[in-house]
């Protein structure tokens, strides 16, 4: 049996098989909320972003493509690898730690797709919003896409079997010392895996602290990819703009 010791994410975004399980996403939606994301922050022509944690790239592309200069930053090596087949004179891609600070400056810094609260250190959390802070340009928005943590928990699926090109996956869910978690186990040829998901349950109190700490200011808050008003108990997103 095939069970992962390291940092969760640093192994399981790295196999094939987290891309083949979560391979039906819905990017017209998430495409959908780029045009209005960048729409809402009237960001400069040609302006500079900076999607943190992006991938194997997906969305770094799609920005591209409206006329942004975009760097997609992200820890799994594989998926920058793969990535880096798009590069061209205004997108870029890096290996890299979002707890440290990106050696330049943006006009706007995207964390997308709950794509936080991974770490088990609560100062990492910290330190990847200072990190952001400090990627800010003058007149860069930085933004958090997350959960709602209210609405995931009232919502949870305790347990399913998802099958995708002929593998299924078993997927357990639980929340468990303040974090979300998803047990996933399957077999192929013989051979048994064990991955795990865990995301830290913050609410937007919990992010408000985060960023008092860190100075941060919060301009707005939304509750879905349309930028509809946040709900605190039916909205399915927890998206926040901040400087």
């Amino acid at each position: 049996m095939a069970k992962s010791t390291e940092q969760w994410y640093a192994s399981w975004f790295d196999t094939p098989y987290y891309h083949i399980l979560y391979k039906d996403r819905d990017y017209t939606e998430a495409q959908g909320f780029m045009d209005n994301l960048t729409n809402y922050l009237n960001l400069p022509e040609n302006g500079k972003i900076l999607d943190l944690a992006c991938g194997k790239g997906r969305h770094s592309i799609y920005l591209n493509t409206l006329g942004y200069d975009v760097t997609g930053v992200d820890l799994s090596e594989q998926s920058i690898m793969y990535a880096k087949q798009f590069e061209n004179d205004t997108l870029k891609f890096d290996v890299h730690d979002m707890t440290t600070p990106y050696p330049k400056t943006f006009d706007a810094v995207f964390n997308l797709f709950t794509s936080f609260g991974y770490f088990d250190d609560d100062t990492c959390n910290l330190k990847t919003i200072a990190s952001i802070k400090a990627e800010l340009n003058e007149f860069g928005f930085g933004v958090i896409d997350f959960m709602n943590v209210n609405y995931v928990i009232n919502n949870l699926v305790a347990e399913d079997i998802k099958t995708v090109e002929g593998i299924d996956f078993h997927q357990k869910r639980s929340v468990n010392d303040g974090y979300i978690v998803k047990d996933i186990s399957f077999s192929i040829d013989g051979q048994h895996f064990e991955f795990q998901e865990r995301v830290k349950a913050l609410t937007l109190e919990d992010f408000k602290d985060l960023f008092r700490k860190t100075e941060v200011h919060l301009l707005d808050v939304f509750g879905d990819y349309k930028l509809q008003k946040y709900h605190p108990e039916t909205s399915e997103r927890l998206v926040m703009i901040f400087k």
